[in-house]
């Protein structure tokens, strides 16, 4: 299993609700969770599959939202 983190532009409940059926349809994707708390808006994931960065920074890009690996 491996985590990632991930600074986004992932603002609020709505942004979160736009990306959820994009980051859940993922495969080898477990957990995911955004921290929209902090100025950095940073998105974790736990998975298992080795080009889960680079899927994940395409997916969000796809749903409108931008994310770099920290």
């Amino acid at each position: 299993m491996e985590t990632l983190k991930f600074k986004t532009n992932i603002k609020c409940s709505g942004c979160i609700a736009t990306v959820t059926p994009h980051l859940d349809a993922l495969s080898g994707l477990k957990k995911w969770e955004v921290d929209t708390t902090i100025p950095e808006k940073i998105l974790t994931v736990t998975g298992d599959d080795h080009s889960l960065t680079s899927r994940v920074v395409e997916t969000l890009k796809k749903a409108g939202y931008e994310a770099e690996l920290i």
